[in-house]
């Protein structure tokens, strides 16, 4: 009886996943068709090219747009935090556009659902489990192989994330893509003090306090050679675009870029349930809690 079940368990789990898998195929037609409509459009707001496939807000269709309009040298991506790569900023890339990719999360779980998946085996894909501080991103980024000039860099690790993209050298993606925290404010370059072993749901309870301002990632790319070209329309994810590969709508959204307010709610209670706090309590949340300014080098409160 007990190998019957495991058998019929085993099954069940079989056809789930290649259901998973032709679900993925048409989603990602369905985004392919997305992205040849979108070709055919003048937006000015970066934001308004968003549309979702593997993203989590709109990503998969911004860097549709972006791609065709920077030159890519090589189809080449590293994206780090990205859980078991099931929302990510790149996976429609890969899967859609054969780009090759590297990824990196703190989770060796997550990282053996990643390599246990069904499209591991058909793209070129290398996933790494590494828990990422701004002493070992560059030796983890060594492990990649990558050309230092990549197509495109993602940056979320809901953490350290400033001084972890501050000490990355070696590599001039032609893309840039950085997770910002749209409760810190947007008229202040600010971070979270440096934490090796910085854990954002441990530090505070409202799962809030991490990561860096707008300003602050601005000012980070724009003195390494890039222009911000705007937001998702989330308002949590900026992306930059190397100076030198600017086109003349690019230049265009980089002197008036959309940024775009925040709406979502995931604030945590203590006991780590959900809140749902509008943006402005959000913050009332957190108020008070260290930054760094990093105008002036000094701890200040939020």
């Amino acid at each position: 009886m007990s190998n019957r079940i495991l058998r019929r368990l085993r099954d069940s789990v079989q056809r789930f996943l290649h259901l998973q898998e032709r679900l993925d195929a048409i989603a990602v037609l369905q985004g392919r068709a997305l992205a040849q409509a979108n070709r055919r459009e003048a937006f000015t707001i970066l934001g308004d090219y968003g549309f979702k496939v593997f993203s989590q807000w709109g990503e998969d269709g911004i860097l549709q747009f972006l791609i065709g309009e920077v030159e890519i040298a090589n189809k080449t991506f590293i994206e780090f935090g990205v859980e078991d790569f099931t929302e990510s900023n790149c996976r429609f890339l890969m899967m859609n556009d054969q780009w090759q990719g590297f990824v990196i999360d703190g989770s060796a779980r997550n990282v053996a659902r990643i390599r246990s998946s069904y499209y591991f085996w058909r793209h070129d894909l290398n996933a790494l489990a590494a828990f990422i501080t701004r002493d070992n991103i560059n030796d983890l980024l060594a492990q990649s192989g990558m050309d230092e000039d990549l197509g495109i860099l993602s940056v979320d690790i809901d953490g350290s994330d400033y001084h972890v993209l501050d000490a990355i050298v070696g590599y001039r993606p032609r893309i840039l893509v950085c997770e910002y925290n749209p409760l810190f404010p947007l008229d202040r370059a600010v971070t979270i003090p440096y934490a090796s072993d910085f854990q954002r749901t441990r530090v505070h309870y409202s799962n809030l306090y991490f990561g860096a301002s707008l300003p602050a990632f601005r000012a980070l790319a724009e003195g390494r050679g890039y222009a911000f070209v705007g937001t998702n329309d989330a308002g949590n994810n900026a992306f930059f675009v190397r100076d030198d590969l600017l086109t003349e709508r690019l230049r265009r959204m980089a002197e008036h870029p959309g940024i775009a307010p925040a709406r979502f709610r995931e604030s945590r209670t203590r006991d780590g349930s959900l809140s749902y706090l509008s943006p402005p309590k959000a913050k009332a949340l957190i108020a008070g809690l260290p930054v760094v300014d990093l105008d002036t080098g000094q701890l200040i409160a939020l």
